[in-house]
């Protein structure tokens, strides 16, 4: 059944209907929320209105878009007036396109501008609190513009708490802003909750203010709990980016390539951070001088760099770049700074040094030394008083011989040519040289030496000088035999004229003539001799006998020269044994060797023959014989055990030539091991014998005084003991003080044995220079029993009874010690208890360390007769002993002496020094 008209206008109505519906729906998929902006009635050209998050509605967006051509959208969402606008209704609106011309996909925004008065007008209604849905005791985000005009107070926000449709709540607020700096910043409506700002705020003081809101009710009863409320001051470009310095001022050298960095400017803006207010851009707005353009500044780092490699320091040595920084990346309408920046161009060594002349003249006398002769000047286009200006001058040729040399002058930067080595006219009249000069600092591009050299040529004429004569050579030789008969001539020194190369003029004269031999003729310079010449006289080396002579021109002007002459020798001197006088020691030797010498030339010389010389009736040839060595040396050997004592033995020792001499030897066969063991000896002058004492014949006299000194010291004391017994008889026990038995086994005294058995004391005086031995003894009460060599005995009574004690010094510096010599008393022994090595310093010196060494055989044990000392035996003994006060260096130790009986006082001062 057919469709009425009516049935089908409704299906057509549904169908629209539907197709309208579904445009809705897809448009309002493609529409993003809308936004609302609060602003005053009057906005300036320019003007920050506010910023919508463009991010969020859509995020691949390449293209923006305002309908509203008074209005522009930037890449952040900021939005800006293009001219001053006054708002003529209380709102107005403009839609932002977002356009992806990837995939043609397409959304936009509303933005509504709403009139402060509007917004107060719907917070008065009560219509609008009527409408309200949901909970409103939340934070709510809010925020307000720096720097905004009015009118005063602003509305922000309207806080509510859902408890004011069941009680009557009062708003208020706390924090920075309201009680706390910056006071009485915003205010809040009790009863309404509308928050207020009453002035202007600065984003750059204060980029956010956190407040707290309270609702209560009017007794007090908090309804809700406190509300953080976060204000955001939204930020206007309200600041200039500023550069860190009015003046730049970079370095770059010249010749640099492109894209070389000049320096690296910088800027920095108060505004907020990660903004178009921020977002700095640079660029060059002058150069001077203008052309050619050489510099960019990349916009975004400020970093300058070369744009051509055309730099010349020699053309323009300084640029002037007026620089610009401008926010919001450049847009015309962002703020901006402009800044100075100066250039200098740095020299290089791109300019040789060049002569102003390519060849000079010049003229010198000859034998003429450190003079100048020239100066030489250069070009050179680099910076002044440089390496790069600075030359370098060297002789390239000419100067072989190293006449010349050339300097620098530092203040003028010439050349300098000095004459160094005097130059000969009648050698060379005239000498070419080729110099070069070069910068201290290499030239900058890479050439080889000889293209980076500039060259000139020198002429040097040499002009002629009267020299005078020339002693050439210096030494000159003439060759004479010594012996010569006298008036023997000979060609002596010749000088001649450099001139005329001639002796013509020229006379002569002798100098010096040390012994007087020659006489020189004034004209012709030869020599005759005065005196008979001998090759082997005194002062003459090597037979050469220099005379010096003096030659000179008419003009007076002379030269020295040496003659030498030579003095041929003349086999007139026999060999003779130098070593007249030999000593065989018969105990290790039978024979001595002969040394001849021949003062003539070695051609009248060795070899030599040696023989013994004598008569019929000497007995030389049956005692002696002799046998060669070598060509100058024989050996001289005895026969037939001859005894001890001084012999004569003539030796003939006879040259090459035959020439001989005889020498008479004086040999001396004696009882000893060494030469200088010898007591007997001959004096080679006279040939008579001489009696020396040797070492041990010493040591026997050092010994027999030592003895005779024991034998005097017991007398004066026996005697002394012997008239104090006289005087008063001693307690029982005053001999135990005395003398104490002891058995100690230090090292006491030094102890030396002789071959008979005597044992003896080394007492030494250092001070007194006095030694002497006296015997040990053994101990019975108060008496001492000295053994003697023939083994009687003598016994020695104390010294002295009743005696003091007296105070010694250390004999090792500043110790006490109590000694009271005659009674045996203690005595302290810290400081006298020597180690090993000091006590036998000590006592060698006395004995003698040399005479110790004497007569050891080959094991190196000593002699019987050899004087030996006690082994050390460890720790010494704590009793007293005289070897301690033997040590004494200085006669201020001996003050005790003068408390002693006289006798003892008599035997002290022998012991001072006189």
């Amino acid at each position: 059944m057919a469709a009425t008209p009516a049935r089908r206008s409704l299906s057509a109505a549904l169908c629209w209907q539907l197709l309208l519906t579904l445009t809705i729906l897809i448009s309002a998929c493609d529409a993003c929320k809308k936004v609302t902006l609060h602003v005053p009635s009057k906005l300036d050209a320019e003007k920050f209105v506010g910023r919508v998050n463009l991010k969020e509605c859509f995020k691949s967006a390449n293209l923006i878009h305002s309908s509203d051509p008074d209005f522009q959208i930037l890449e952040d969402g900021s939005v800006y007036t293009t001219k001053a606008i006054l708002l003529s209704s209380e709102k107005r609106s403009f839609t932002i396109s977002l356009f992806n011309t990837e995939n043609q996909e397409e959304k936009k925004m509303l933005v509504i501008l709403e009139h402060q008065k509007e917004v107060l007008k719907q917070s008065d209604s009560k219509e609008t609190v009527l409408r309200r849905a949901k909970r409103r005791w939340a934070p709510i985000p809010c925020s307000m513009m720096e720097n905004y005009l009015g009118p005063f107070p602003l509305f922000l926000e309207q806080i509510e708490s859902d408890t004011a449709q069941n009680y009557t709540i009062h708003y208020s607020i706390r924090g920075p802003g309201v009680d706390e700096e910056p006071l009485d910043l915003f205010s809040i409506e009790r009863d309404t909750g509308k928050l207020y700002c009453k002035r202007k705020v600065d984003r750059e003081q204060y980029d956010s203010f956190q407040l707290v809101a309270l609702a209560t009710t009017p007794d007090g009863y908090d309804t809700e709990r406190p509300l953080l409320l976060i204000i955001k001051v939204e930020d206007e470009n309200d600041n200039h980016p500023i550069f860190t310095e009015t003046t730049y001022i970079f370095t770059i050298a010249e010749h640099s390539r492109v894209g070389s960095t000049v320096g690296q400017v910088c800027a920095v803006d108060k505004d907020e951070p990660g903004t178009l207010h921020t977002l700095l851009k640079y660029s060059i707005l002058q150069q001077l001088p203008a052309s050619p353009s050489l510099f960019f500044m990349h916009p975004s780092t400020g970093v300058i760099t070369t744009t051509s490699a055309q730099l010349d320091r020699e053309v323009i040595d300084k640029y002037q770049l007026q620089i610009k920084v401008q926010d919001m990346n450049g847009q015309p309408f962002g703020l901006y700074t402009t800044a100075t920046c100066i250039i200098q161009i740095e020299d290089v060594n791109d300019n040789l040094p060049t002569f102003t002349r390519t060849s000079y003249m010049t003229s010198v006398e000859e034998n003429k030394v450190d003079v100048e002769i020239l100066r030489v000047s250069v070009e050179d286009k680099d910076l002044f008083n440089t390496s790069n200006w600075r030359a370098n001058y060297t002789i390239l040729k000419g100067n072989e011989n190293g006449n010349f040399k050339i300097v620098t002058d530092p203040k003028t930067n010439e050349g300098v040519l000095y004459v160094v080595k005097p130059l000969n006219y009648e050698e060379r009249q005239q000498l070419t040289l080729q110099i070069g000069v070069v910068n201290e600092a290499p030239y900058f591009r890479e050439t080889t030496s000889r293209s980076a050299m500039s060259t000139a040529t020198v002429t040097v004429n040499v002009k002629d000088q009267d020299e005078g004569p020339e002693c050439t050579p210096p030494m000159q030789t003439v060759r004479i035999q010594e012996s010569a008969p006298l008036g023997t001539k000979s060609s002596g020194y010749k000088a001649y004229d450099p001139e005329t190369r001639s002796s013509n003029g020229i006379r002569y004269k002798k100098l010096s003539d040390p012994k007087g031999w020659i006489t020189v003729d004034d004209y012709t310079g030869s020599i005759t001799t005065l005196r008979s010449l001998d090759r082997e006289a005194e002062s003459i080396n090597n037979g050469i006998y220099n005379v010096t002579i003096l030659a000179s021109d008419k003009g007076g002007k002379t030269c020295t020269g040496t003659l030498g002459i030579i003095l041929e020798d003349v086999n007139d001197n026999g060999p003779v044994i130098l070593k007249k006088s030999v000593v065989i020691c018969k105990t290790v030797m039978s024979s001595a060797e002969l040394v001849a010498f021949d003062f003539d030339d070695p051609v009248n010389g060795p070899p030599f023959s040696f023989s013994l010389e004598g008569d019929s009736d000497s007995n030389v040839y049956t005692m002696w014989r002799l046998t060669k060595i070598n060509d100058t040396a024989a050996r001289l050997l005895y026969q037939n055990d001859p005894p001890f004592g001084p012999y004569t033995v003539p030796v003939r020792v006879t040259d090459k030539h035959g020439l001989s001499q005889v020498t008479s030897l004086n040999v001396i066969v004696c009882d000893c091991v060494t030469e200088n063991d010898c007591a007997l000896r001959v004096d080679s002058r006279t040939g008579g014998a001489q009696v020396k004492l040797g070492t041990w014949a010493i040591l026997a006299i050092l010994l027999g005084i030592a003895l005779l000194f024991c034998v005097l010291f017991t007398l004066v004391c026996g005697a002394s003991r012997a008239g104090k017994e006289r005087e008063a008889a001693l307690p029982e026990d005053l001999t135990q003080q005395n003398l104490i038995v002891s058995n100690t086994e230090a090292p006491g005294d030094d102890k030396v044995f002789y071959a008979n058995g005597f044992t003896s004391n080394t007492v030494c005086s250092s001070a007194q220079g006095i030694c002497g031995t006296v015997g040990s003894g053994m101990k019975h009460g108060g008496q001492e029993t000295i053994e003697m060599m023939n083994g009687g005995h003598q016994t020695l009574e104390s010294c002295q009874r009743g005696m003091n004690r007296h105070t010694l010094e250390s004999c090792k510096g500043g110790g006490q010690h109590t000694l009271d010599p005659c009674r045996g008393g203690h005595v302290e022994r810290d400081n006298c208890t020597f180690s090993y090595s000091e006590w036998r310093n000590f006592t060698q010196p006395c004995l003698g360390e040399k005479v110790q060494l004497c007569n050891q055989s080959d094991n190196q044990k000593h002699a019987q007769d050899y004087v030996r000392t006690y082994n050390y035996e460890g720790k010494g003994s704590v009793a007293g002993s005289l070897d301690c006060c033997s040590e004494r260096q200085e006669e201020d130790g001996l003050d005790f002496l003068d408390h002693l009986e006289p006798k003892f006082r008599t035997l002290a001062e022998t012991c001072i020094k006189r």
